[in-house]
């Protein structure tokens, strides 16, 4: 029974190495550098922070506009339920006594009669037209206007209003690429921990495979009496934790890639490949001169972040004394109206213009502008502050992260040595097994420190890659 479960793992082993082939044709293989692209093309944050430089470029042109002149146009019309009558009472009232006076005399009645006119009546229609002079028609009323403004002089508030938009906008890219660092040095710890993965998968692979022609030997040495079930058993509790180990290590480089899929934009279910997982050997990573302090400082989007935003601070200040300052501005108009009153009244479009000088001088109002300029200073203080506080942080940083590189590059030589002696140790220990001279649990402890050596190795490996980007990412260095 025993004989025929060994031999059904060892199938399962060998067909899954002649699927594996297939499968990865149809795999995609992606580089480190496809990866960074891909993750940076689809990452949402930076898609908004793309979005955000655009806003803050559409507020610089805003705000540049106010160097033009604003110039408007307004039309507009007016139903009048009544007309306008300047006719003095006094007036009305005399027109009105002269046509009765004008009835009542004699002789005008005999003037009357002998030129066949009725002088009543003809009075009466000259008062009616006396008062239809008098009576202005404006029951329908059209106005228009076209006005334009030119700031002259605002307290330097447009100039300061136009730096302060440009430096938000650099802010914006600024705030854009400390995003941008963080996905890169994002996906760079994703990528190299399955890489990680993928190589110890293939070490659990290699484990396995040795522990079951261990096994096997054993067996046959247990039906020539060389060796005792004890030691069968202990190599075969040692081959299924090594078949555990496997399993583990297939699951974690599935989920590691998922993780790695969603980072790229991609479907977490796709498969795909690394370029640097089938390599026994990583390229040694990308090492760059070290970098002075002021180097640094200017690399970094994050120090440039705060300096910008110290500047800001500046430009309030000064946007908030201009409220201080007077303001001068150019006025010019043409109005038109119908009626008009420009050459007596006219029912007719007629109009004119004027063009004057506008000055505001503020004076008092509780001392506020002279409260928001302090406010603005202060601000611009404390972003000073926490800027000389993030270089000391970046100093200490990147500090850190040199002498952790250098630690990685030891522990690596001293992995490779140990590599090499584990390797030596397990080739001996197993022609001394297979010979009869070295016991099972020997033979298992060499094999025990070959997988640990490798996986040393493997680890020492990735974590000068890991500590490399770190690095690269702490100095502003643009990674190749």
């Amino acid at each position: 029974m025993t004989m025929k479960k060994d031999t059904i793992i060892l199938a399962v082993h060998a067909l899954i190495a002649g699927i594996l082939p297939l499968n990865a044709a149809a795999q995609e293989t992606l580089t480190l550098r496809q990866c960074r692209d891909s993750a940076i093309a689809n990452n949402q944050s930076l898609k908004t922070a793309r979005q955000q430089i655009l806003i803050a470029g559409y507020d610089r042109k805003i705000a540049f506009a106010n160097y033009f002149p604003n110039v408007s146009a307004t039309a507009g019309y007016v139903y009048n339920g009544r007309n306008l009558n300047l006719e003095p009472q006094w007036l009305s009232d005399g027109i009105n006594g002269l046509a009765s006076d004008i009835r009542e005399n004699p002789l005008a009645q005999i003037i009357g009669n002998i030129s066949g006119t009725d002088i009543g009546g003809l009075a009466d229609a000259i008062g009616e037209e006396i008062n239809k002079a008098f009576e202005l028609d404006i029951e329908n009323m059209f106005v228009g206007a076209v006005s334009l403004q030119q700031p002259v002089f605002m307290g330097g508030k447009i100039i300061n209003s136009n730096k302060m938009a440009s430096l938000a906008e650099d802010l914006a890219e600024s705030q854009y690429l400390i995003r941008e660092r963080s996905v890169t040095n994002e996906t760079d710890h994703v990528y190299w921990q399955t890489v990680s993965i993928a190589q110890k998968e293939k070490l659990a692979k290699e484990y396995s495979s040795l522990l079951h022609d261990m096994l096997h030997d054993t067996e046959l040495m247990v039906e020539e009496g060389i060796c005792t079930q004890a030691d069968l058993l202990s190599v075969k509790v040692r081959a299924n934790e090594a078949d555990m180990m496997l399993t583990k290590a297939s699951n974690g480089l599935a989920l590691s890639k998922m993780l790695l899929c969603k980072l790229c934009g991609m479907d977490i279910y796709k498969e795909i490949r690394l370029a640097d997982e089938d390599t026994d050997t990583l390229p040694m990573p990308q090492f760059m001169p070290a970098k002075s302090e002021h180097e640094i400082y200017s690399s970094r989007p994050e120090i440039k972040s705060l300096e910008t935003a110290g500047k800001i601070f500046d430009r309030k200040a000064a946007i908030a004394k201009s409220d201080m300052m007077p303001r001068i501005a150019l006025t010019a108009n043409y109005l038109v109206s119908n009626p008009n009153l420009y050459n007596g009244f006219r029912e007719e479009f007629a109009g004119t213009f004027n063009v004057g000088i506008a000055i505001n001088i503020p004076i008092i109002h509780g001392c506020e502008a002279m409260q928001k300029v302090r406010k603005a200073k202060a601000e611009a203080i404390i972003a000073g502050y926490r800027t000389e506080d993030a270089k000391r942080m970046v100093s200490l940083e990147v500090a850190q992260l040199r002498r952790q590189q250098e630690e990685a590059l030891e522990k690596l030589e001293m992995a490779i040595s140990n590599m090499e002696s584990a390797e030596e140790n397990l080739r001996i220990a197993n022609a001394g097994y297979n010979e009869g001279m070295i016991p099972a649990n020997v033979a298992l402890a060499a094999h025990a420190a070959w997988m640990e050596a490798h996986s040393e190795y493997i680890d020492t490996q990735i974590e000068l890659q890991l500590c490399t980007s770190d690095l690269l990412n702490a100095e502003g260095t643009l990674r190749l």
